[in-house]
C-alpha cells in the first residue's frame, strides 16, 4: 500500500510523518493475533462498572498495544479502555480500544474491529478500523484519502434520506428522546441495518452504507473513525454537526454523502 508522506493536521505547521502512520498500524498488527489466539474459544466474561463485557483478549490485546507504545514512543500519552491513561497531557495521544464489539466478539460473530486512534491538540488524525478475523483494515489520515486494504476507499453518492442505508449497533443504545430521533430517520430510510459496531463506519467509507446514526460512545469509541470517514469523502460529526473530539457528548452522526448531514441535522439536534 502507498500513503503518501505527510498529512496536515489542525495546525497547518503540524506535519504526520510517515513514521507515525506506519507505527499506527503496527499497533493493529500487534493487536491482532491475540485477538485471534482467543477468538471462538471458551474465555470467561468479567462485567464492568458500566455493565459492558470484557475478556481477557480484550485486555491482552491493549497491553500489547501499550507495551508498543512505551517502547518506541515513550513520551506519548495513552488513552485506552481496558488499562486507563497515561500522560494524557502529551501533544500526541494515543486512543485504544482492543475490541470494538465485544457482544460479537464474544458470540463468535467477525463484525466487531480494534480501533486505534492518534489526537493531536484533543483531535483526531490517524484511525484505523482493525477486523482481526477476516484480515480487513481501514487507514484512515487527516488530509489524505482512506485506504481499505491495499486500494483506495470512498463514499458513495446518497443526497436523500429515502435513498439511505441506515446502520446502528443497537437501538438499546439510545435514550427515549434520542430513540424518537432514530426512529424517525429509520421510518425515512429505504432500509435499517443493526449490528456492526465500528464496521459500520469502515463499511459506509467503502460505500456500502450511508448513514450511521449511534449514542453513548466513549472517546476511545469514536476517534479512530473520524479519519476513516473524513478521508473517504465522508462526514461525520456530533448531533450537532460539530467535529467530533475530546470532549464530544458520545452522539455520533456519519453521512457517506455531505449532502446528507444537512438534510438531517434539523431533527438531531434536539
Amino acid at each position: 500500500m502507498s500513503i503518501a508522506a505527510r498529512a496536515f493536521v489542525s495546525d497547518p505547521m503540524v506535519l504526520i510523518p510517515q513514521d507515525i502512520i506506519d507505527f499506527a498500524v503496527s499497533l493493529a498488527d500487534a493487536a491482532r493475533p491475540v485477538t485471534r489466539r482467543y477468538y471462538r474459544s471458551p474465555v470467561e466474561v468479567d462485567t464492568k462498572a458500566d455493565a459492558t463485557p470484557v475478556t481477557i483478549a480484550d485486555r491482552e490485546a491493549e497491553a500489547a498495544m501499550r507495551a508498543l507504545i512505551n517502547r518506541e514512543r515513550p513520551g506519548d500519552g495513552i488513552i485506552g479502555e481496558e488499562h486507563g491513561r497515561e500522560r494524557e497531557g502529551a501533544d500526541w495521544v494515543w486512543v485504544l480500544d482492543p475490541i470494538d464489539g465485544t457482544k460479537s466478539f464474544i458470540a463468535g460473530r467477525p463484525i466487531f474491529g480494534t480501533l486505534i486512534a492518534l489526537l493531536w491538540e484533543g483531535m483526531p488524525v490517524v484511525g484505523i478500523i482493525d477486523q482481526p478475523i477476516t484480515g480487513d483494515r481501514w487507514i484512515g489520515v487527516k488530509g489524505q484519502m482512506t485506504w481499505f486494504n491495499n486500494a483506495p476507499a470512498r463514499t458513495r453518492a446518497c443526497p436523500a434520506l429515502s435513498q439511505a442505508l441506515l446502520a446502528t449497533t443497537s437501538p438499546e443504545m439510545f435514550s427515549e428522546q434520542e430513540r424518537r430521533v432514530f426512529e424517525a430517520f429509520r421510518d425515512g430510510a429505504r432500509t435499517t441495518l443493526y449490528g456492526g459496531d465500528c464496521i459500520n463506519y469502515g463499511l459506509l467509507a467503502s460505500g456500502f452504507l450511508d448513514l450511521v446514526i449511534e449514542a453513548d460512545h466513549k472517546l476511545n469509541d469514536y476517534a479512530a473513525l473520524v479519519p476513516v470517514v473524513q478521508g473517504a469523502g465522508g462526514i461525520i460529526t456530533d448531533w450537532s454537526g460539530k467535529p467530533l473530539g475530546h470532549d464530544s457528548d458520545g452522539r455520533v452522526l456519519a453521512c457517506g454523502d455531505p449532502r446528507l448531514l444537512d438534510a438531517i441535522l434539523g431533527a438531531t439536534a434536539g
